[in-house]
């Protein structure tokens, strides 16, 4: 989630996602000149954003927590950049920086596009890697295994990546970014055909997820992550603030159940943080919520109930097993959860 380029202005022209304009790869070979190394990389994140909630997500089932330390952004940006005014004097305690803007700056000036989370930083330099959030945790899963924890699922298994990437291809052109597309539409026409590509596509994964308890295979893989992200936020910001509100996630029998089996298990539900969500999105987001109004709802406690997903079989780590606890510090707070 990119910040500002005037947060005032969305809804009043085109949106269109900015593709990232650092890609470079951590891998297990450093062939863009950035190996994997425990302790050398710190992961900016904002809780409230979709995207980064991926790269949340997967480290925390992959376990990489001691390896890639976390730097949590207050959800309420501003023009400047994300900003770290949940730290100590405002500043991340790592990377001594008081906005994320800075990396960037440190890395490349007059650079095109705004300043985005996820961020994968170096610490030594101070300097952005990458801001490739496709790409990101597809590296956590296959380059960064010699750091894997014990029992750590695999993500994105070789004999199932063309699905998987089939999968996610529509998920993301109709469900991941269509909700943006309606959201900041500009115009009726706009919006009217992106919400009902976002139903739509809905309707075909809610049909493929009845019989089925994750989307591709038997495990958990990087497709259910990737949807996860969104749905989770559906009610709370993307059925009122996007107007995507032809029904909502809890009015979808096999959606609701299958999201809650997901928020209640190790590794996901632990990342999220529903008061950072509401916040970003509907007092960040002043072109198309100009009072800054944060609703009260949806009622959270749904999040809790039985799901009875566990029938449809699958075996959620496959040969592996659930991550442990959240590290110290990394909890989310009282008021973010059901």
């Amino acid at each position: 989630m990119s910040e500002g380029e005037g947060n005032a202005a969305l809804g009043k022209k085109e949106f269109k996602r900015s593709r990232s304009h650092f890609a470079d790869r951590v891998t297990a070979d450093g062939r863009d000149g950035w190996p994997v190394e425990a302790g050398r990389y710190r992961l900016v994140v904002s809780r409230a954003c979709p995207w980064a909630s991926r790269a949340l997500v997967s480290r925390r089932l992959l376990g990489l927590e001691n390896a890639l330390s976390l730097a949590v952004t207050d959800p309420i940006q501003d023009d400047r950049s994300w900003r770290f005014t949940l730290d100590p004097d405002g500043r991340d305690p790592v990377l001594g920086i008081r906005f994320l803007k800075e990396a960037y700056d440190a890395r490349e000036t007059d650079y095109p596009g705004g300043v985005s989370v996820p961020a994968l930083v170096d610490v030594p330099s101070g300097k952005l890697v990458t801001n490739d959030y496709q790409q990101l945790t597809l590296d956590f899963a296959t380059q960064w295994k010699d750091l894997h924890r014990k029992g750590a699922p695999d993500l994105y298994p070789a004999q199932l990546r063309d699905e998987i990437d089939e999968v996610m291809a529509g998920i993301y052109e109709d469900v991941n970014n269509g909700v943006y597309r309606a959201g900041f539409a500009h115009n009726q026409e706009q919006y009217e055909e992106a919400c009902a590509g976002v139903f739509r596509r809905l309707e075909l994964v809610a049909d493929r997820l009845a019989d089925r308890r994750y989307l591709v295979g038997d495990t958990i893989t990087e497709a259910d992550i990737r949807l996860f992200t969104t749905l989770v936020r559906f009610d709370a910001v993307y059925h009122g603030h996007f107007k995507c509100n032809l029904w909502k996630l809890a009015e979808n029998r096999v959606l609701w159940a299958y999201t809650r089996d997901l928020y209640q298990t190790p590794g996901f539900g632990d990342t999220v943080d529903f008061d950072h969500i509401k916040r970003h999105y509907y007092q960040v987001h002043t072109g198309i919520n100009p009072t800054g109004i944060v609703p009260l709802g949806p009622d959270r406690s749904g999040w809790l109930t039985p799901h009875h997903r566990e029938e449809l079989g699958g075996r959620p780590f496959g040969d592996g097993t659930a991550p442990g606890p959240v590290p110290e510090g990394e909890e989310v707070p009282a008021q973010g959860r059901p």
